[in-house]
């Protein structure tokens, strides 16, 4: 039987012929869209990377079990569940008491761009994978048990069948639909009240003002400026750093108490991750006579206001496509 068949469907039978090099041609292809399911499952950008390698690993070592009763991208989603599902087991504890999850990454937007294309998709399909991939549903995500976190992303997010959900937990239709009950509960109570306010949807022109004007605020250290844009009721994070500052004065207060004020050197680079703005903020330092890489900043607005704030320290830039260091020409 030719690779090329076996590139075609799948269908026919086990992939215990094939050698190493023709089962990488078969499973690179959905890398990418596995990465995006092991990162919603784990919240974590790295985490996810491990997941995948393992994924790809534990295939080709049992390719000997796909039978072509399932298409070979399920089969693969399956196995990625359960390396999820495992890496949780052993992982870490329940987010902290503030609600924050402090093992939470950013997504880069230019990685999402390349997943393929689906000409099946519809405008629906299409606004679930930007909602669900968010920082405020991979947040609220986060608070769910392994199980029913799995359930809902397999149901509400890939749209598997209930049957099909079951069978990869090994559990019944309905203890499937019961933790999809319960998950979708808790989905709720973490997930912004108004679903305006977890979506910022498209990017208009006066969010693309609002973003420039937080970035000059922020590189000229103006606390007032930045305080004006802020939502009475706006949030404020750090991961790992544990913390949640609810509401304009606090998150001020925290700013000043902090010496942001007092801070030179910041340049700021405008980016996008988990479709939304995003900036990436560089620092002078002197001894390296470059600007290093100092946060990335990831906003949610809402009606024209900054409803949250995550700020991530220690983020690989090169996972952003943007430089580990500009020199004095480029930033200026």
């Amino acid at each position: 039987m030719s690779v090329d068949m076996r590139l075609e469907g799948l269908d026919v039978g086990s992939l215990s012929e094939v050698d190493e090099r023709e089962f990488s041609e078969l499973a690179e292809p959905h890398r990418p869209e596995l990465h995006v399911h092991c990162y919603r499952m784990l919240g974590s950008f790295e985490d996810a990377e491990d997941a995948v390698q393992e994924t790809l690993l534990r295939a080709w070592r049992r390719r000997e079990t796909f039978e072509g009763r399932s298409t070979f991208r399920a089969w693969l989603y399956r196995i990625a569940t359960n390396a999820c599902l495992d890496l949780l087991a052993k992982r870490r504890p329940e987010p902290a008491t503030g609600g924050e999850v402090l093992w939470l990454q950013p997504y880069p937007d230019r990685l999402l761009d390349e997943l393929p294309a689906d000409d099946t998709d519809e405008p629906e399909a299409l606004a679930v994978a930007r909602e669900t991939i968010e920082l405020a549903y991979v947040i609220a995500v986060q608070h769910l048990a392994p199980r029913p976190r799995a359930a809902l992303i397999l149901r509400d997010v890939l749209g598997w069948p209930a049957k099909d959900v079951a069978d990869l937990l090994g559990d019944s239709v309905n203890s499937v639909n019961s933790a999809l009950q319960r998950a979708r509960a808790g989905m709720r109570e973490h997930l912004p009240s108004e679903r305006q306010d977890w979506t910022g949807g498209e990017e208009d022109t006066e969010t693309r003002e609002l973003v420039r004007r937080y970035t000059d605020a922020s590189v000229a250290t103006d606390v007032g400026a930045l305080a004006t844009m802020l939502r009475d009721d706006v949030r404020f994070s750090m991961p790992p750093t544990p913390g949640l500052w609810v509401g304009r004065d606090v998150v001020v207060n925290d700013w000043i108490q902090h010496g942001f004020e007092s801070m030179t050197g910041l340049r700021g680079v405008l980016t996008t991750v988990n479709r939304q703005p995003a900036v990436a903020f560089y620092l002078w330092r002197e001894q390296e006579g470059a600007y290093l890489p100092f946060g990335v900043d990831v906003l949610r607005i809402a009606n024209g206001a900054i409803t949250e704030i995550v700020t991530f320290h220690d983020y690989p830039y090169a996972h952003l496509g943007l430089p580990e260091r500009l020199s004095a020409e480029d930033a200026s």
